[in-house]
C-alpha cells in the first residue's frame, strides 16, 4: 500500500510538471511534429494491417458460428461493425498499441534519465519533463482518433472482402449489415474512450521511463512494467466507461 500511494504521489505530481505551459514554444511545436510521426503515422501500417485481418476473420468466424438458421445473414455484418466500434477499434487497438509505442516512450525516456540527460536539463533550468513528455502525450491523443476511423474502416473493407471472393455471404448482405440500425453514438464512443487511453499509455509510460534508476537492465524492467501496467488500467477504465457511456 505504502509502495502503490508512493507512484500515485509521484505520478500526480509528475503531470504537474508535464501539464504547464511549455517555456519555449518553437520547441514544443518541433518535437511535437516529430512525435505525430513517430507514434501516429508510423503506428498506421500495423493499425491496417491488424484491422483488415481481424475484420475478414470475424466476418467469416461469424458465419461460421451462426448456429440458428432463423438469424438473417446481414447479422455478420451488424456484428462485425457493432465489435469493431464498440470494442476491438477503441480498447484492443489501444492494448496492442500499448506494446509499441507505450515501450518506446519507457525505453527512450528510461534511456535519457539513466545517461543523465535529463539530469543535464534541469540543471540548465528547462522543465524536462514538460519538454519531454507534453509532446508524447499531445501527440497520441491527436492522432489515436484518426488511429481508431482507419481501423474501423479497414476491419468493414476486410469483410467485404471475405464476403467478395468468398461464398459465406454475399456483398449485398454484408453491405446491408453494415449500415442496418447504425448507432450514430457508437463512433463518437470509440474516438472519446481511445482518447482517454492514449493518455494513459503515454502518462503511464513515461512515468516509468522518468523514474528509472539503475543502468539498461532497468530500462528494460521499465518497459515492461509501463505495458503491463497501461494494459490493466485500460481494462479497468473499459468496464467504467461502458457502464457511464452506454448504460
Amino acid at each position: 500500500m505504502r509502495r502503490f500511494l508512493q507512484t500515485i504521489g509521484e505520478y500526480t505530481l509528475l503531470m504537474g510538471r508535464v501539464f504547464r505551459a511549455p517555456d519555449r514554444q518553437r520547441m514544443f511545436w518541433r518535437q511535437l511534429s516529430r512525435e505525430l510521426e513517430k507514434q501516429g503515422t508510423m503506428s498506421v501500417p500495423i493499425d491496417l494491417i491488424i484491422s483488415v485481418f481481424i475484420g475478414a476473420i470475424m466476418t467469416m468466424q461469424i458465419k461460421l458460428d451462426m448456429a440458428n438458421p432463423l438469424l438473417p445473414y446481414y447479422t455478420v455484418g451488424v456484428v462485425t461493425r457493432d465489435t469493431m466500434l464498440l470494442e476491438f477499434s477503441s480498447t484492443i487497438l489501444c492494448l496492442i498499441l500499448a506494446g509499441k509505442v507505450g515501450s518506446n516512450i519507457a525505453s527512450e525516456i528510461g534511456t535519457m534519465r539513466i545517461t543523465e540527460q535529463i539530469d543535464a536539463m534541469e540543471i540548465m533550468g528547462v522543465n524536462s519533463a514538460n519538454y519531454l513528455i507534453l509532446p508524447k502525450i499531445v501527440a497520441f491523443m491527436t492522432m489515436m482518433p484518426i488511429l481508431v476511423i482507419f481501423s474501423v474502416a479497414s476491419a468493414l473493407i476486410g469483410g467485404y472482402v471475405m464476403a467478395m471472393t468468398t461464398d459465406i455471404l454475399t456483398v449485398d448482405e454484408y453491405i446491408y449489415g453494415i449500415t442496418y440500425a447504425f448507432i450514430e453514438f457508437h463512433v463518437p464512443y470509440a474516438i472519446i474512450k481511445s482518447v482517454i487511453y492514449a493518455f494513459v499509455i503515454t502518462s503511464v509510460s513515461s512515468y516509468y521511463g522518468y523514474f528509472t534508476k539503475g543502468g539498461a537492465l532497468e530500462v528494460g524492467k521499465a518497459s515492461t512494467n509501463a505495458v503491463v501496467k497501461s494494459s490493466v488500467i485500460i481494462l479497468f477504465l473499459d468496464i467504467f466507461l461502458t457502464k457511464l457511456m452506454l448504460s
